[in-house]
Formats: C-alpha cells, sequence, structure tokens
C-alpha cells in the first residue's frame, strides 16, 4: 500500500524472506557468501591445475607453465584463507554493522531497478580499483613488502585459493577500499551483497594463474585480468608494476606499467622472429 502498487515477483519474494529479519541478521549473509565464494569459485582452477599437471592439457592457457601446483598446496592455502576467514574476516562482517547503519545502506521496498544496481556497482568497481592502486603501492614500498606484503607474494605463480591469502593487517586495510564505494553511493543491501561478491570473484579469476580466451572478462574495456596480475607476482617484490587490481588505467596514467609493457613488446618480437625463422627452415607456423 505504501509503494502505491502491486509488488513485482522478486519484491514479494524479498519481502517474505527479510520482512521478519533484522538488517544486521540480513547484513551477515556476508559471511555465507564469502564462505561459499572463496570454497566454491576457486574450485574449476584447481580442476584444470590438475588436470594439467597430469596430462599437459591447458597448458596453453597456463601463464607459467612450468610451475605445477599439487593438489596438496592448493588444499593448505585454502586452509590459510580459512583460518583467515574464521579469525579476521568473520568477525569483522559481525562488528563492522554499524558503519552499514550510518551510511544507510536500506533494506526495504522497493528493490532496486537493474540500470540503478549496474550504476552503483560501476561507481563502487571505479572508487575501489582507484583506492586499492595506492594502497597497494603502499604495500610495496620497503617497510609494507617486509612486514605486510610478502606473505600475499609467497606465490610467485598465484592460484585461485590466494586471491585473500594475506597478512591479517592487509585484510583489514583493504576492507577500507572496498567500503568506500557503498559509503559514497549508498545503495540497497542486495546491491552490497552483489559487490562484495563479485569482487571476490573478480580477484579469484585474476589469481587463477590462466588467460583463457573465452573469459567474459576480456570483453571489459581496460580490465587488466590475470595475465596482467600474474606479471605483478612473478616479477615479486621488487615489482613496481602493475598495482592495478581491477582496471589498467591508474599503472597507465601514473607509469607503473612500464615493464609489463616492455616485456609484452619483447616477447612479442621474439615470437615474431620464432615465425619468421620457422617458415624459412619450411616448418610449421606457430598457432
Amino acid at each position: 500500500m505504501s509503494l502505491g502498487r502491486n509488488l513485482t515477483r522478486l519484491e514479494t519474494i524479498w519481502f517474505d524472506y527479510s520482512a521478519t529479519k533484522s538488517d544486521y541478521y540480513l547484513y551477515c549473509h556476508n559471511i555465507l557468501f564469502l564462505f561459499l565464494i572463496f570454497s566454491f569459485v576457486p574450485l574449476p582452477f584447481v580442476f584444470v591445475e590438475l588436470i594439467r599437471s597430469a596430462s599437459g592439457c591447458f597448458d596453453r592457457y597456463k601463464i607459467q607453465p612450468k610451475v605445477n601446483n599439487s593438489l596438496s598446496d592448493m588444499f593448505r592455502c585454502y586452509r590459510d584463507v580459512m583460518k583467515m576467514f574464521i579469525f579476521v574476516v568473520g568477525p569483522l562482517q559481525l562488528v563492522s554493522y554499524p558503519s552499514i547503519q550510518m551510511i544507510e545502506i536500506r533494506s526495504g521496498l522497493p528493490l532496486p531497478s537493474c540500470s540503478e544496481i549496474v550504476i552503483q556497482l560501476v561507481v563502487y568497481f571505479l572508487v575501489e580499483d582507484y583506492t586499492n592502486y595506492w594502497v597497494h603501492r603502499f604495500f610495496h614500498c620497503k617497510w609494507g613488502y617486509e612486514k605486510i606484503h610478502h606473505i600475499h607474494h609467497e606465490y610467485t605463480a598465484p592460484i585461485g585459493y590466494a586471491a585473500p591469502y594475506a597478512h591479517w593487517a592487509e585484510v583489514l586495510v583493504l576492507g577500507i577500499p572496498t567500503f568506500l564505494g557503498p559509503a559514497i553511493a549508498p545503495g540497497h543491501m542486495i546491491t552490497f551483497w552483489l559487490w562484495i561478491g563479485l569482487r571476490q570473484i573478480e580477484a579469484i579469476e585474476t589469481h587463477s594463474g590462466y588467460d583463457f580466451p573465452w573469459s567474459l572478462t576480456k570483453y571489459i574495456p581496460l580490465y587488466g585480468g590475470a595475465e596482467y596480475h600474474d606479471y605483478h607476482h612473478y616479477v615479486g617484490g621488487q615489482s613496481q608494476s602493475n598495482f592495478a587490481s581491477v582496471f589498467t588505467y591508474c599503472d597507465y596514467i601514473y607509469g607503473t606499467d612500464k615493464g609489463y609493457r616492455f616485456q609484452k613488446k619483447l616477447l612479442k618480437q621474439i615470437k615474431e622472429e620464432s615465425k619468421k625463422s620457422n617458415k624459412q627452415n619450411g616448418g610449421e607456423k606457430f598457432d
């Protein structure tokens, strides 16, 4: 009656589910969502890695094909991530609800439109990407890297489960860029859930160690992706390149992608020379 219209099908489902639940209870759904994402989204990359190690399939998509990760290696990473989830991420979600109240993320009706959700998610990604860039650069200064960020770089060839693998202080600090977007443009609780989920799924894909040509992220303008971030891990502690978490524009503007671009140019030249040499010798063309 207050809306002056009938509820949509989705609004009816949401009302039936949320009407008797507190906003705090709804907010804490993030704990379940993050657990499911951290546990199951990296699994396809685990299977791909095991198949590749056993048969050589997917070698062409592996960014660092000389590196093999055993099942025990990947399970050990997952175990450490779950420890961080239980002792840091989960408790942080439980105590951070006052901030959600402060910025007035709503949980009632009406539900946001698809266009409103998309616009807010774009804003959240852009805000997080820019602020995360500078936090990440700070973690690569001598003190930040030696005291905190070196843990995340233990994986010089990252795997999906290593996306949230980091020092507890880094997990807490990186929560600030994640929260800034919703603080600037607060929306509905469902939009907030989508933002948290999509950001973690993106991080897992970026750390997967595989560059698949059929990935939908290939069609996102300025998106870095797995190959772009893999270079950052490959170079390691000395890296002053590819700090971007999602998009590449900050690295380009501030000149922190020069090493990556030089390597890409060099590899392209080597590949072209190899093709030329192969043709001259009467061999087959490379793929």
